[in-house]
């Protein structure tokens, strides 16, 4: 075979949701890999209120990413349909990305969201996003408590502020 056939052969393609809770960066993620301001980024939570797809195309793939409201425990009618617009998204998908805050405890939020992913079957990587804030002795500490979120394929450190460790975060997308 030639190396034009095995490359096309090759050649991967899928959607990703970005799940997390509100303002763990998960808009700050789909703009950086779209290379321009696709989402609001905002301190205010619930700022994401629809789906927002970004296209990253690679020599070896496209993945269309899928930025989702944050998911979190509703106390009103717009948090309970925010909710479910994750929910769907997450039928929709080929895998997740799980943001977490890494410059924050992980708390209650954080293990709501797991308990809703663990029912999500298809495969799952937890990111720890804004190690740019976070000393790295205690980044150490928050990856081996995020490790008791649950069954992930991945964990990857990432800065989507910065940029750093994004490319490996993309390159075990395409792995996926």
């Amino acid at each position: 075979m030639e190396d034009g056939d095995k490359q096309k052969k090759e050649f991967r393609s899928g959607f990703v949701a970005i799940v997390g809770r509100p303002n763990t960066g998960k808009s700050t993620l789909l703009n950086f890999l779209a290379k321009r301001k696709v989402a609001i980024i905002s301190d205010k939570p619930q700022t994401t209120r629809h789906r927002i797809r970004a296209v990253l195309n690679l020599e070896n793939a496209q993945i269309v990413f899928v930025d989702t409201p944050g998911l979190h425990k509703p106390r009103d009618i717009l948090g309970t349909h925010l909710n479910q617009i994750v929910r769907n998204t997450l039928k929709d998908v080929d895998a997740v990305i799980f943001m977490v805050d890494a410059s924050q405890v992980i708390g209650s939020g954080d293990l709501f969201i797991a308990n809703e992913l663990a029912m999500v079957k298809t495969p799952k990587i937890l990111v720890l996003n804004k190690i740019d804030k976070v000393e790295p002795r205690d980044l150490e500490v928050q990856m081996e408590v995020a490790k008791q979120l649950g069954e992930f394929d991945d964990i990857v450190p990432i800065s989507a502020a910065t940029g750093q460790n994004v490319d490996v975060l993309v390159n075990k997308m395409v792995e996926l």
